[in-house]
């Protein structure tokens, strides 16, 4: 998908803060070697590399536009390289991922496939977010099934591969997995109105939208900022973000 940095980042306080909540689950040890699955524009790879001592770390990301961003934070220890998530090779001490994995689907899968890469003692660390059920996430949806749209979108609709906390909870215990900790976060996000979380959605959920769209997407917008003004009137608007995150070791 052609990701847009910057629109990416208009929000970028409030992006990252999930990052540092994931990082809080991690076992810090010294000459680890590290995969930042989905490290975007690099500054929070950095911030990942510089808090685990002595190790090897790659962050990793299939658009170019974000690694384009991130090369300006390689260090000798932290290079970035394009790749798929979902067909991550070699074996890892830590394999880390923040808001990425939910752009992969039947997750009843992938999860045993990227624990399967771990070392012994190895550990899982993922926040995905887990908001697909937001008024916002609805009327995209909702509008991509209207006229003129559906049809230029080709009947294009994105469903959520995320499932519940009880479902990756039971997927890592099937993979033997130690130490599980799985749980959901709401972020209370203050937005200025229904316009600000329309910018938000544009840097992420209605990127597939976007790319598919060409020259109905400004008609697009337009419709969906009128339901959300609707559905989110008046001036702040709370607009609360679910996340869910999860660990696992893999046994030594």
């Amino acid at each position: 998908m052609p990701w847009n940095p910057d629109q990416y980042h208009k929000f970028q306080s409030e992006r990252s803060a999930p990052f540092y909540d994931l990082m809080k689950l991690v076992q810090v040890r010294p000459r680890l070697k590290v995969v930042d699955l989905g490290c975007g524009t690099g500054e929070l790879t950095r911030a990942l590399a510089d808090t685990l001592p002595e190790s090897d770390v790659t962050g990793m990301d299939s658009s170019p536009q974000m690694l384009e961003k991130a090369a300006s934070f390689s260090t000798d220890n932290l290079r970035f390289e394009q790749g798929d998530l979902s067909s991550l090779t070699g074996s890892w001490d830590l394999i880390y991922s923040n808001a990425a994995i939910q752009w992969r689907e039947n997750h009843t899968s992938l999860i045993p496939s990227l624990f399967s890469k771990l070392n012994p003692s190895g550990q899982l660390c993922v926040q995905i977010p887990s908001n697909h059920n937001h008024i916002s996430h609805q009327l995209i949806r909702e509008t991509a099934r209207e006229e003129p749209f559906k049809t230029a979108l080709d009947g294009f609709e994105r469903l959520s591969p995320v499932l519940s906390i009880e479902q990756y909870a039971q997927i890592l215990f099937d993979c033997g997995a130690e130490d599980i900790t799985v749980f959901e976060k709401v972020y209370p996000h203050v937005m200025e109105d229904a316009d600000a979380v329309i910018e938000w959605i544009s840097g992420t959920a209605l990127v597939p939208c976007f790319e598919r769209l060409g020259g109905r997407k400004p008609e697009f917008l337009a419709a969906l900022r009128e339901k959300m003004k609707a559905a989110l009137p008046g001036s702040p608007v709370f607009y609360p973000f679910r996340r869910t995150f999860f660990s696992a070791h893999r046994p030594a």
